[in-house]
């Protein structure tokens, strides 16, 4: 059973300041390994067996690191040069022909992650569903002051958290969008390709047109958006992420 997976990894990566300069944004190295690295190797524990790549900027020498390296020498992979200012939009309607699937997993190429990937797959597919979405957890970069019964009682910083109550909407909470959701083909039939923003264009369209879910997931999940994001893992300091780092990294090799 062939299972697709769109890992996107053409942007720019302008958040990473001089970094991006250098390489794209895939092939940062977290502890000794690319992104891409972990990305590849935990969707294929997962039962993920098809890969599209649709590259831009600086493409090139992913599709070296790709093609030289044994590790992905029996990795059923497409690279698809989608150009370096191309949006997102397009560069999913340039490689949809390719997906082998009838419902694949899209995903950003900047986070790293270790959780049952393949479990969602199999639910969504139970489900029927058309869309599945990804929750995941984050860090909120501000002090937060804790409150019970009207009183104060704590006040930390970066703490973690999965959701927010939003103001002024009463029974609503807004959960956080890891950027990795399964997709049933059915929906690139929509017409999506002059969209400037994918997600903020066509996800409220497929939430009232299609079946969707939402599901949290259980287990690691950091995303790479910018240079302390990188301190942040690598630090070994009392650092819970640096330690699951450490343990993914000899799970995968």
């Amino acid at each position: 059973m062939i299972r697709s997976a769109v890992i996107l990894c053409g942007g720019k990566g302008s958040r990473l300041g001089n970094l991006s300069k250098k390489i794209p944004k895939s092939l940062v190295r977290i502890k000794g390994k690319p992104i891409i690295w972990y990305i590849l190797k935990i969707l294929k524990k997962n039962k993920f067996n098809h890969f599209i790549l649709p590259i831009g900027y600086k493409g090139s020498m992913i599709k070296k690191y790709i093609t030289n390296n044994n590790n992905f020498k029996n990795y059923n992979i497409d690279i698809v040069d989608t150009g370096i200012d191309t949006t997102i939009a397009e560069r999913i309607f340039m490689i949809k022909t390719k997906i082998l699937s009838s419902n694949f997993l899209l995903l950003n190429g900047d986070a790293i992650f270790d959780f049952n990937i393949e479990k969602i797959y199999k639910e969504h597919l139970n489900n029927k569903d058309k869309m599945t979405f990804i929750g995941c957890q984050n860090e909120l970069p501000y002090g937060t002051l804790g409150i019970k019964n009207n009183k104060i009682v704590s006040f930390d910083r970066n703490i973690i958290f999965n959701s927010v109550n939003v103001k002024d909407e009463k029974n609503f909470r807004a959960y956080i969008y890891s950027g990795m959701s399964i997709m049933n083909t059915l929906i690139l039939k929509q017409n999506y390709k002059h969209f400037k923003n994918f997600e903020k264009s066509l996800y409220p369209l497929l939430i009232k047109k299609f079946k969707c879910k939402f599901v949290p997931l259980k287990g690691f999940w950091h995303s790479i958006d910018n240079i302390k994001d990188i301190g942040r893992i690598e630090n070994k300091t009392n650092n819970l992420k640096y330690r699951q780092l450490v343990n993914i990294i000899k799970k995968l090799k």
